[in-house]
């Protein structure tokens, strides 16, 4: 094994900033009163609780009542579609989402069509994107909500959001959006973006993991995921986990105010590992080669090979990849992902996604592109298929001559 250590892999989790540790020190072991009591120290805790929620508001300009704290982006996507559509099943039973939302959406629209909901799933172009006009076709006097990620958290895609806000406004449909990868790397205005409900994960931007936010538009009606007590203005039942909270606010003020700069540098480091990593034959990028792919996102496919092998090879390197989503690395299948945006089975099974964060460096990329070459063509040596490809190219070189 490397002594050398290179994470890459900032879109499945983000270690806790310094300062973001310190804001939250406090509240795991001195002021650990519960906000739901009366006395001094629960009103200290309650007002932190309060101030997470101003920082949160402000990062997505929204107002400070319309912000919901919750256990993750898991439980906010769930939260966020059956708390719509059962609370409004009255209105109609349709959904619309796309083939290329996160698991923690499109396994809970399965779950919402064995109880009696239809579900349309947008198809992607090559590059991930939807097709507003399909979208507007698509929604009927029966659609309840249209949830569509806000970034992709596989190839980086940055979908039309706006556009997609304006025509669910014009239909008079709720537009929620799973911003798990956005939050903190893109700016997001909920108001002007016409969002109905967006859902925001702290461990993608540099805070603790098992907390999150969902928010919800004033007005909007929805029905409680959890039920218990009466934290979260009656809407999240449990007690608060405090320090996650204020860790989840002050790392988004933090990724707020050093967006611009981060992204301008981790554009760069994008740039040149897309541009390193093409030269190897036979390699395809994956998603959108412009500003609209997220910052720190690349990802590659390589001919003849598969993700899993590469992965382990890197990490001996000491380098910490992705094939993929986090949440199914452990699976065998092909990215539903690649598959909708017409990769072959075979070829998306030689996945690699490198996400960049705020550690970095461009010795990083230098290593990477000095390393990831020989691993490549070591997994091709031994591949049957590429003995075959290569011996194609041999007969076609013959029958040529």
């Amino acid at each position: 094994m490397s002594n050398i250590r290179v994470y890459l892999d900032h879109s499945a989790t983000t270690y806790i900033k310094p300062q973001v540790y310190e804001e939250m020190l406090p509240y795991l072991n001195t002021y650990f009163g519960n906000p739901s009591s009366i006395y001094e120290m629960s009103r200290v805790t309650e007002n932190a609780i309060d101030h997470a929620r101003e920082q949160v508001a402000k990062a997505l300009n929204a107002n400070k009542d319309e912000i919901y704290f919750t256990g993750g982006g898991s439980e906010a996507d769930n939260w966020a579609l059956k708390g719509i559509v059962f609370a409004n099943k009255h209105r109609g039973n349709h959904i619309i989402t796309t083939k290329i939302e996160h698991h923690a959406v499109l396994h809970t629209c399965e779950f919402l069509e064995k109880n009696g909901f239809e579900v349309t799933y947008l198809p992607v172009d090559s590059e991930g994107f939807i097709n507003p006009d399909e979208l507007r076709q698509a929604i009927t006097d029966k659609t309840l909500l249209v949830s569509v990620m806000f970034a992709n958290n596989e190839i980086g895609t940055i979908e039309p959001i706006q556009e997609i806000g304006n025509i669910c406004r014009e239909k008079k449909v709720l537009f929620h959006t799973d911003a798990v990868q956005a939050v903190g790397h893109i700016a997001i205005d909920v108001k002007a973006m016409n969002i109905d409900l967006l859902t925001l994960a702290a461990h993608k931007f540099y805070g603790p993991k098992g907390v999150g936010a969902l928010y919800i538009r004033r007005g909007v009606k929805i029905d409680n995921l959890i039920h218990g007590g009466g934290q979260e203005r009656g809407k999240r039942a449990g007690t608060e986990n405090i320090a996650g909270i204020v860790g989840l606010g002050k790392a988004l003020e933090l990724a707020t105010e050093e967006m611009e700069t981060e992204n301008d540098r981790l554009v760069y480091l994008r740039n040149k590992l897309i541009k390193g990593l093409s030269c190897i034959p036979y390699s395809k990028l994956n998603g959108p080669n412009s500003e609209k792919r997220m910052p720190g996102n690349v990802n590659i496919c390589f001919e003849f090979i598969e993700g899993e092998s590469m992965l382990l090879l890197l990490d001996s390197k000491g380098i910490s990849a992705s094939s993929g989503s986090a949440c199914t690395s452990g699976s065998l299948d092909p990215s539903h992902v690649l598959l909708a945006i017409g990769l072959p089975h075979a070829i998306a099974h030689g996945s690699l996604r490198l996400s960049l964060g705020s550690a970095t460096t461009e010795e990083d990329i230098d290593y990477v592109l000095k390393v990831l070459p020989g691993i490549v063509q070591r997994l091709r040596d031994m591949s049957p298929l590429w003995k075959k490809h290569l011996q194609e190219q041999g007969e076609m070189k013959k029958h040529a001559i």
